[in-house]
């Protein structure tokens, strides 16, 4: 259990966080979200112990990780964006390094880390001479050496490719089923893919923090329509627009003019409403040609941009967890 509470920090008179409270129970795995600059970076560094709030409190298991920083932090394994490894060490040198330094057995702790993390076909090699993906598999590792309940990852896919992300993402799901896990990243289609829940922070402040599904349900329309039609000397695009107006349960209609004589309705719709029998009706009855009609569902980041790009959307966000 992370308890965070009333969390501020100070750097001279610029405040980075400003009273974020939080808490996330054992075996959750959840994003940690914010525009560069958001507050996000120090938020983490306080739960590891890094830095100290300038107010406020961190609880790692009921131990105040000011008080008591030892215990608390045995609890904690950190895995910074650019994790500081020992580029001229063979990785199971150091892997058995990092583990004599916790205390552990090397001859137990790094064969299973070897095989739990994907590191079989490296063990041997320089760690300067590894891929990006291999360095973060190493760093990994290193993060879960002494076993900890809470495991913090910060940025674990930046730079990786296709293959390599989903190798490190399969990782972390495992991972996520016996520890709590925290992910700090900017790739928000990894939070919908890994996480249950988002915690979302622009401008040192809390604006967000929910289920994933609640958070894109939270802001504006839950869905969006978008229809293509054949632009006609016949039929004009107001006439398209107004039809679709007069659907139940459409908020808001725009159009856009795309391509090959082509025009495209996007039509913003509230709730799980399912409006396009009733709008390719509607066109075709009055003359238009229809090419395609797709629904998408509101995305994170929609929710994302709304949040941490206007005041309004901010105050309004849901806390329902």
């Amino acid at each position: 259990m992370i308890e965070v509470s009333h969390v501020s920090r100070n750097f001279g008179d610029f405040r980075a966080v400003n009273d974020v409270s939080f808490s996330i129970p054992t075996g959750q795995i959840v994003g940690l979200l914010g525009p560069n600059g958001a507050g996000k970076t120090t938020t983490m560094r306080m739960i590891t112990g890094f830095l100290s709030p300038s107010d406020g409190s961190v609880k790692i298991d009921g131990i105040d990780i000011a008080e008591n920083p030892v215990e608390a932090k045995k609890k904690i394994g950190y895995m910074p964006e650019s994790a500081p490894l020992y580029g001229d060490m063979i990785v199971e040198d150091y892997l058995k390094y990092i583990a004599e330094m916790h205390g552990e057995d090397p001859s137990v702790k790094v064969p299973a880390l070897c095989a739990e993390c994907g590191l079989k076909e490296v063990m041997s090699k320089n760690i300067s001479e590894l891929s990006r993906g291999n360095r973060q598999r190493v760093a990994l590792a290193h993060a879960l050496m002494h076993d900890p309940e809470i495991l913090i990852l910060d940025e674990p896919t930046s730079g990786l490719d296709p293959n390599q992300v989903e190798d490190v993402r399969a990782i972390i799901r495992e991972i996520g089923k016996t520890r709590t896990v925290i992910i700090s990243t900017h790739i928000l289609s990894e939070v919908e893919t890994l996480c249950s829940r988002a915690i979302i922070i622009s401008g040192g402040k809390l604006v967000a923090d929910s289920s994933i599904e609640n958070l894109k349900n939270s802001i504006g329309t839950s869905s969006s329509v978008y229809l293509t039609f054949a632009r006609s000397s016949g039929k004009s695009a107001a006439e398209a627009v107004e039809l679709a107006k007069a659907i139940e349960g459409v908020a808001a209609v725009s159009v856009n003019d795309i391509h090959d004589g082509k025009e495209e309705l996007v039509i913003s719709v509230n709730g799980d409403v399912e409006i396009r029998p009733q709008l390719i009706k509607k066109l075709v009855e009055a003359g238009f040609d229809i090419y395609e009609a797709a629904q998408s569902k509101n995305s994170l980041e929609d929710v994302f941009h709304a949040l941490t790009t206007t005041e309004s959307a901010a105050e309004g966000a849901s806390n329902e967890q």
